[in-house]
């Protein structure tokens, strides 16, 4: 398939089916330091998207070799709110989802424009990534194109607040050195509480980066989380194993999750049947399956070399 990946562990969410609505390759206004896809030019649109057809197609057939699954996850190599026929889709996947949940994945670059408010309001849980609050972390850390705005984001998230009826997340990744200063969470404490966010994320880098920078401990997140307003809905969000959802994925689904996520061996064997890592052990003995070691994990995925190459560029 082309546009459908999973089931993959979410450790916030929960066994995730993922639409990826930029297939191929990397298509996003930001270019994070932290992204676990290849760095990449930022860009304000999605060059040949995927029909809504063909995403529909094979998610019903996804749908139906993995019905044990909690949530549809709308995503992309790159953001998704990108996506010119996201409002028809949304409302196509609601009309068959029956008790899934859905959710989008979404750096909320365009999360101020009405349209996509609306359209997002139709969806059980949107989250929203803010790693920063002041312009010069934003510009530094997500490395945004020129046409997005820092101040359009905060004023949009707020306003999205106020139309939106369900499940509103916002994650902070934190990044040693870029994020985590006293004076960047002194800004979060004043803007937070303005956005009315059900659940804040608090997370670090703990997938193989684009670019060399570091996370912070498991002890140092603990330590930021304290310096938030106690009124905050801060969850320090950690790996954890989902739910058992063993399926039997080919060596094209094998080889097509880890191109889209690396996972770790944890993550491996909750998804995995007996035959299915069979495959996977075969797919690393051919070394079709590479992997990287990130702090204490181990990740498998199918090329790192564009990571492990690139150097931090000059922020446009």
């Amino acid at each position: 398939m082309r546009t459908i990946f999973g089931p993959i562990p979410s450790r916030r969410f929960g066994t995730s089916l993922g639409i990826d609505l930029s297939p191929g390759k990397k298509q996003c206004n930001f270019d994070c330091l932290y992204c676990e896809l290849a760095a990449a030019k930022p860009v304000d649109t999605i060059e040949n998207p995927p029909s809504v057809d063909e995403v529909m197609s094979e998610l019903t057939i996804a749908l139906q070799e993995h019905s044990d699954i909690d949530v549809i996850t709308i995503t992309a190599n790159g953001e998704p709110t990108l996506y010119p026929f996201l409002d028809e889709l949304i409302e196509r996947i609601n009309a068959i989802k029956n008790d899934y949940k859905t959710l989008i994945l979404t750096n909320a670059s365009t999360i101020h424009n009405p349209n996509i408010q609306t359209t997002l309001s139709r969806l059980d849980t949107v989250k929203l990534s803010l790693d920063c609050v002041t312009s010069e972390c934003f510009k530094k850390l997500d490395r945004p194109t020129q046409s997005v705005n820092l101040e359009s984001i905060i004023k949009g998230i707020e306003t999205f607040r106020r139309i939106y009826q369900g499940e509103m997340v916002l994650e902070i990744l934190m990044v040693k050195g870029l994020n985590n200063s006293d004076e960047e969470i002194e800004a979060f404490n004043k803007i937070l509480p303005k956005l009315g966010a059900d659940r804040i994320d608090l997370g670090t880098v703990d997938r193989p980066p684009a670019y060399p920078i570091e996370p912070l401990s498991y002890a140092e997140l603990h330590q930021i989380a304290q310096k938030f307003d106690p009124s905050l809905p801060i969850h320090i969000a950690s790996r954890h194993q989902a739910k058992e959802a063993q399926g039997s994925y080919s060596d094209e689904e094998i080889l097509s999750t880890l191109q889209k996520r690396p996972l770790t061996l944890n993550d491996i064997h909750t998804l995995f049947d007996a035959e299915s890592l069979k495959r996977f052990q075969k797919l690393l003995e051919e070394k079709r399956v590479a992997t990287k070691q990130v702090g204490t994990l181990t990740f498998y995925g199918t090329d790192f070399s564009k990571q492990k190459s690139k150097k931090i560029s000059k922020n446009s």
